[in-house]
């Protein structure tokens, strides 16, 4: 099966890599670096479960701090450019009052639906998590963030041509799952 083939090839890649490298690509996927280190120590990993197992129990180990520095690494959702302008007023609008509450960009896991449902459930996420308190946000945020973690995690594995250093020509293509209202990449610079 091809991408089986794909997972066990990057994953290869993920394994051999150097810590520095490692990391750099987990920062993409989560920018936390606590998480990136916790996850980047363990490998190898003897398969892709393995891994997003481990990337996930990572997650959940992640301190206010880390949730923090993670969310401050996201961007809020875009629209393509030749969406409506009312598409793009009405998503503007909604990120605004999600940020000014809440201090950080909007966060959702949008694996497993169709691109075309990206912007109904983007604004329908932000109307209903506006109602939460910070305490229950900053909960209901992280556990986006791990699903979002796992997703571009996934498919940086599935696609390891894209495995590559930040500064090759790959290394900006897009991965799916992430928090964009049409499908557009919102990736997320990498620290160290």
């Amino acid at each position: 099966m091809p991408g089986q083939r794909c997972a066990k090839a990057g994953l290869r890649l993920f394994n051999a890599a150097s810590a520095e490298e490692a990391e750099e690509l987990l920062l993409y996927c989560c920018g936390s670096l606590r998480w990136a280190q916790r996850v980047a120590a363990h490998r190898p990993y003897p398969d892709l479960d393995a891994l997003l197992a481990a990337a996930d129990e990572a997650s959940y180990d992640l301190s206010p701090a880390d949730v923090a520095e993670a969310l401050a690494c996201e961007s809020s959702a875009g629209l393509h450019p030749d969406a409506p302008p009312a598409a793009h007023t009405a998503l503007a609008a909604a990120h605004a009052a999600y940020e000014s509450r809440f201090g950080h960009a909007f966060v959702i896991c949008l694996e497993g639906h169709a691109p075309e449902d990206y912007l109904n459930l983007v604004l329908t996420g932000i109307r209903r998590r506006l109602a939460n308190d910070p305490d229950e946000e900053r909960a209901e945020a992280a556990e986006e963030l791990r699903g979002t973690a796992r997703s571009r995690l996934a498919y940086e594995l599935t696609h390891p041509e894209l495995t590559a250093p930040a500064d090759s020509p790959s290394a900006d293509s897009a991965s799916p799952g992430e928090a964009t209202a049409d499908g557009a990449p919102a990736r997320q610079p990498v620290r160290r």
